[in-house]
């Protein structure tokens, strides 16, 4: 896989919270710029040392970024440790990513964990 690589979004494993996840991944995520409809976040380097998060992985980030409804692109730099998504934000509220990395369960981040959440489901049930 390149350094660079162009995906989509996703959601937590089964029984799981997806709060849950959110305060696993959290801690290690900020928000690096964004405008309306565009987002660009960082991951710390001390992401690398939690191994659920370092036995993730560039395909299994793929895999689990695949198609979730209000992102239009994701491309992912392995090397800059950031990436960047572009969102339809009529779907996924501006405000939902300081609120959900801010883990504030605002009617915002509620939206975008509900549209993770229910892309994980259709995954999971073959419908994806």
């Amino acid at each position: 896989m390149t350094a660079k690589q162009t995906h989509s979004l996703h959601a937590p494993p089964p029984g799981v919270d997806p709060w849950g996840v959110v305060s696993l991944f959290a801690p290690y995520l900020r928000i690096a710029h964004q405008i309306p409809g565009r987002v660009r976040l960082k991951l710390d380097a001390a992401a690398l040392d939690v191994p659920l998060l370092r036995g993730l992985g560039a395909q299994a980030l793929q895999q689990a970024l695949g198609s979730v409804r209000g992102v239009q692109d994701f491309s992912f730099n392995l090397l800059a440790r950031s990436c960047v998504i572009t969102y339809d934000n009529a779907t996924i509220p501006d405000a939902a990513w300081p609120d959900l990395l801010a883990q504030r369960p605002s009617a915002s981040a509620q939206t975008l964990v509900a549209i993770l959440h229910e892309t994980y489901e259709e995954v999971r049930h073959g419908q994806r």
